[in-house]
């Protein structure tokens, strides 16, 4: 078995720090890569810190994983050594339910294997899925991406998570031309969801509490930008939207947001806190036939499809790189939102 090296949390309150791990020799349908970036998700945070309550240790976090494929099993057609790869959220799922028929594994039926943190049900390697923050990683070949041509690897990692995480809602609820649609949040998430909504033809509003994000979210694409601190610009906002995208993770007051709903318009939560929200209010809801909903990331094909899209509409994240040696910091530091948009890790630096 091939060893690679990583940055592990051993505790919830340990900082990460290097590890030895184990990935497995490619089976026929496998595909090993040389990892050279990986984007820093709020989700990391969260499962390092076992905010959610699921975490198994040691847990090597990452699932914005891009690198150079390195060997390919004798059965893989889609890849060859060389290719610039990528891998998301998941690893494997079921794929005999209607949801993996349906090409949506990220709804598995049964449960789809996370990237990390989830018991590896393909012998081989170590007993939990480690991810990104390594060296290298194996993937059977159905849950590995192709990075188009005039993506740069850097900025195309996050789009496996916060990229996915934003285009599925806004395609399933119909982000399109004659359409408004508000994005809730300038950070990882809402940065991508700013700029889908506008490339799929949506009137774009981006609602942030901070003022000083007003010039960004418009050079971003959003038509207006709405301060989302200051009352009469949200009560100009009642009866408007067709889709609103709530990216904000933390906890926060839904209600404001659903008055903002055209009759039969839907907010989606993507954000993922880790204690509920406030109260939501009901006769609003029932008296415009509102709804809320919410959307995890995307299956495999329709990742692949958003990949393909940035490439054409030149879309990308905005990162900040970094060497692994900083992920404690960086931890820390966007807890504060003290990023623009999404910390990546450089993983050449694990050498040093």
């Amino acid at each position: 078995m091939p060893s690679a090296s990583s940055y592990a949390a051993q505790s919830a309150t340990s900082p990460l720090a290097p590890m030895a791990i184990q990935r497995r020799d490619p089976l026929p349908t496998d595909v090993e890569i040389e990892i050279s970036h990986c984007g820093v998700c709020h989700s990391d945070l969260h499962m390092a810190r076992n905010e959610w309550n699921m975490t198994p240790y040691p847990c090597v976090p990452g699932h914005e994983i891009v690198g150079r494929v390195t060997r390919v099993g004798a059965k893989v057609s889609k890849f060859k050594v060389g290719d610039l790869a990528a891998v998301g959220c998941m690893v494997d799922s079921c794929r005999t339910c209607p949801s993996c028929k349906d090409g949506n594994e990220q709804l598995c039926d049964n449960g789809f294997t996370l990237t990390y943190g989830s018991p590896d049900k393909i012998p081989g390697g170590a007993e939990i899925t480690h991810g990104g923050y390594s060296t290298s990683i194996t993937v059977t070949e159905s849950f590995v991406l192709r990075i188009p041509e005039g993506l740069d690897p850097a900025a195309a990692a996050p789009l496996l998570c916060a990229g996915i995480t934003t285009y599925s809602p806004l395609k399933h609820w119909g982000a399109a031309p004659g359409r408004t649609v508000g994005i809730v949040g300038l950070g990882g998430l809402g940065h991508m969801g700013v700029q889908f909504s506008r490339a799929l033809g949506a009137h774009t509003v981006l609602f942030t509490t901070s003022a000083n994000k007003v010039e960004d979210g418009k050079e971003l694409g959003a038509h207006e930008v709405v301060v989302s601190r200051d009352e009469k610009q949200m009560d100009a906002q009642a009866n408007r939207f067709d889709l609103i995208l709530n990216t904000v993770s933390a906890p926060h007051d839904l209600n404001p947001f659903m008055n903002m709903l055209k009759r039969d318009g839907t907010m989606v939560l993507v954000g993922a806190p880790a204690t509920p929200h406030p109260p939501l209010m009901v006769f609003p809801m029932i008296f415009r036939r509102r709804s809320i909903a919410g959307s995890l990331i995307g299956g495999i094909a329709q990742t692949q499809q958003m990949l393909d899209f940035c490439a054409k509409h030149k879309i990308a994240a905005q990162v900040e790189v970094i060497p692994v040696q900083q992920i404690n910091e960086a931890f820390e530091r966007m807890l504060k939102s003290d990023v623009k948009y999404r910390f990546v890790i450089d993983m050449a630096s694990m050498k040093k």
